[in-house]
């Protein structure tokens, strides 16, 4: 398996919300990464996949909701999240496609 490959398997998607809109201002992305990544896999990662410096790697894990799935209780998946806070200078465009 490529090196590539193995950062694609970290990065899983970028998270577009209200929370990280407001994030990206203090120059900071937020991405949904694997769950078994650490904070120096995701730095190589994004560094190597975009060409920009990472300053810091915050992450955070929220755990699935309890929901009703056609009359069952399901669980929703937990998902681990990383807020990736960018060196002055670099920016990353979410809203276009890796």
């Amino acid at each position: 398996m490529s090196a590539k490959a193995e950062h694609y398997d970290v990065i899983r998607k970028p998270v577009i919300t209200e929370k990280a809109t407001m994030a990206s201002e203090q120059n900071a992305v937020v991405f949904e990464v694997s769950p078994e990544a650490n904070k120096p896999q995701i730095k190589e990662a994004i560094e190597a996949l975009f060409g920009v410096k990472v300053k810091a790697v915050n992450t955070t894990i929220t755990k699935g909701k309890s929901k009703r799935f056609r009359g069952r209780l399901g669980t929703r998946k937990d998902v681990k999240k990383a807020y990736v806070t960018l060196e002055e200078g670099n920016t990353i465009d979410v809203s276009t496609g890796l």
